[in-house]
């Protein structure tokens, strides 16, 4: 073969190889173009979240991450701000996570892994439990037990560590440690579900326990770290993981129903961090790609993704058929549910990591910039806007609402109030 044909043969080579090359960065790009849902394809407007109503006796006010078991982020209430100050109390160190509310108190821990009970009328502390590990997460009560998750022990971000977390159940009350289950170190915020307690871990672990005793029933083993809280409906759990999917088990059995996966694209898929909520026959969550998702709750297929511009930790809010997220972009999104069309955007002062929590048709927001916003939820327009906040922003007993600062929580009341007037403003754990 002659010099000439060659290096004819090894130009066609590499046309092809680049022709190949082209062909796989065109479908990759293709396939990480957002995706626009149906309104009719496993979409079922009468399966919304209710609006919740506070009982005048109840007992158990918010009893875990989301409000709800189907993580909807809507809470019971009618007041609107702007909210004076009644009372502050000195975490010392950063609240991540919101709190539980039950029985007259806040319950809530703090990164370094302290558990705080805390009065809800003046903010006083009735006990606090020290963990010696780091927590991200918030509590969840069951019956006359609140129980939390924490991570390993310091080092908190060692992984791989034989079950070095752990899952506690506290008696409310007292703070008495009724139960204590190790499992790998942990950040889910507990589900509460049918007398069980559901959580995953670090080890890609995804546990069923009793939630009177801690006894495992069930565990699940997923292909990477579960630091997604768990959602429940109609017997089933949703999270999603470290290995690029979300996932539907039997909450009864731990069975494998579905899975999920983030759209291919250049460069890695994306990680689930966010707490999955479900509504309408969907599934939402964000994707560390950018991304929120809808799959459909039955099928596992995916039904909408709509790009936001950076990280989405935000874990959806769900509320008259729009899904409300924020962004590491610093800008705060309503999609419509149905299709993932974006219905409104708002730009705040910074990036947006924590979950948001609608209220009397309200949305509020915090930045890690510290200002927590309050949002008309149909249109997007500010409302109110309050120089604290980091994470989560706010959760209520239905009478009034608690704020979360940096490393404060605050008892507010709407100005002009009258219950409770002439109370002290007050200051306790510093």
């Amino acid at each position: 073969m002659t010099l000439k044909r060659l290096l004819l043969a090894a130009l066609v080579v590499v046309l092809i190889g680049a022709g190949a090359v082209g062909a796989y960065v065109f479908v990759k790009v293709r396939e990480g173009r957002d995706v626009r849902g149906s309104s009719t394809v496993e979409f079922v407007t009468t399966a919304g979240p209710e609006v919740p109503t506070h009982p005048k006796n109840a007992v158990i006010a918010w009893p875990m991450y989301g409000y709800d078991q189907r993580r909807a982020h809507v809470g019971p209430g009618r007041f609107r701000p702007p909210f004076r100050k009644q009372w502050v109390f000195g975490a010392r160190n950063l609240v991540e996570f919101p709190p539980a509310v039950a029985y007259g108190r806040l319950f809530f821990t703090n990164n370094s892994g302290v558990m705080f009970a805390v009065g809800a009328r003046n903010g006083g502390r009735a006990w606090r439990w020290r963990s010696g590990r780091c927590a991200a997460s918030s509590p969840a009560v069951s019956g006359h037990l609140v129980i939390q998750v924490f991570l390993a022990r310091r080092p908190c971000n060692r992984g791989g560590s034989n079950l070095d977390g752990l899952v506690v159940g506290f008696y409310v009350g007292s703070g008495k440690v009724r139960w204590k289950r190790r499992i790998g170190p942990s950040e889910t915020s507990p589900l509460v579900a049918k007398g069980r307690v559901f959580v995953g871990d670090w080890d890609g672990n995804v546990w069923a326990l009793s939630s009177n005793t801690g006894r495992v029933l069930w565990k699940f083993h997923a292909d990477g770290q579960v630091k997604s809280g768990i959602a429940f409906a109609s017997d089933r759990l949703f999270f999603g993981s470290y290995d690029h999917h979300v996932y539907s088990l039997n909450a009864y059995t731990g069975r494998l129903i579905w899975r999920g996966s983030a759209q291919e694209r250049l460069g890695s898929q994306a990680t689930f961090y966010s707490t999955p909520a479900v509504a309408y026959g969907r599934v939402y969550i964000g994707g560390t790609d950018g991304k929120v998702y809808s799959f459909g709750a039955t099928s596992g297929k995916l039904r909408w993704t709509q790009g936001t511009g950076g990280y989405v930790y935000s874990s959806p809010a769900v509320y008259r058929r729009r899904v409300y997220a924020g962004s590491y972009s610093g800008t705060f999104y309503a999609f419509d549910a149905a299709t993932g069309d974006v219905d409104w955007t708002f730009e705040a002062n910074g990036p947006i990591s924590g979950s948001p929590t609608i209220v009397d048709g309200l949305v509020y927001f915090a930045t890690l910039k510290e200002r927590t916003y309050a949002l008309d939820a149909r249109t997007g327009r500010q409302v109110w806007t309050f120089p604290q906040g980091k994470y989560s922003p706010l959760v209520t007993d239905g009478k009034r609402p608690f704020l979360i600062g940096n490393a404060r929580v605050f008892g507010m009341l709407a100005r002009g109030s009258s219950r409770e007037r002439g109370t002290a403003e007050t200051s306790s754990g510093r």
